[in-house]
């Protein structure tokens, strides 16, 4: 089921702060995945890496290539709430070399698949700026829907943004997964 894939997710580790610190430098992925510039030591980038690591409430995952285990991007879920069976995602790929290429969507895919399957998830949604049109038509292809629109909801680039608000369900989602693996 998973043999389609070039991609597979794992633990984070410690020495991946080496990795995500080089990211964080790229001002593309700074606005696109955090909506601000940052700056950030590659102490703090430690330290943040421990910290996700070791916070047990929200499921945080590297992306890497299975042809040479290159960490290549992040995968979260967050926001688990377990009465409402829902949580939220977020994710990126950090490797400017394999940008627009489908690993996001086969990220995404795979922690939708954990979300679902192996939690018993029903819902799972996000939020993505309006003028973010790779992810989303990312979230497009992983069965998410439009759900409304949160205006003027995140400050970006010195302009506040309208954001959309997306979800997927888990008989959506079983739908686009069974098409995937046709391919």
């Amino acid at each position: 089921m998973f043999e389609k894939f070039r991609i597979y997710l794992r633990a984070l580790e410690i020495e991946d702060y080496k990795t995500t610190f080089e990211w964080r430098k790229d001002l593309d992925i700074q606005y696109g995945f955090n909506d601000k510039r940052v700056f950030v030591s590659s102490e703090n980038e430690k330290k943040w890496i421990e910290s996700v690591i070791n916070d047990f409430s929200k499921v945080s995952v590297g992306v890497c290539l299975k042809e040479n285990d290159t960490l290549i991007g992040l995968s979260f879920l967050k926001d688990i709430d377990l009465h409402n069976r829902n949580a939220q995602t977020a994710s990126m790929i950090g490797e400017r070399t394999y940008w627009g290429k489908g690993f996001a969507t086969e990220a995404k895919l795979l922690m939708l698949h954990y979300a679902f399957i192996d939690r018993g998830l029903e819902r799972i949604w996000t939020n993505i700026l309006v003028d973010n049109y790779a992810s989303i038509k990312m979230c497009e292809n992983c069965g998410y829907k439009k759900e409304g629109i949160l205006r003027k909801a995140k400050y970006s680039q010195g302009v506040l943004k309208d954001v959309y608000y997306y979800a997927v369900i888990k008989e959506d989602f079983l739908k686009i997964w069974e098409k995937f693996n046709e391919l």
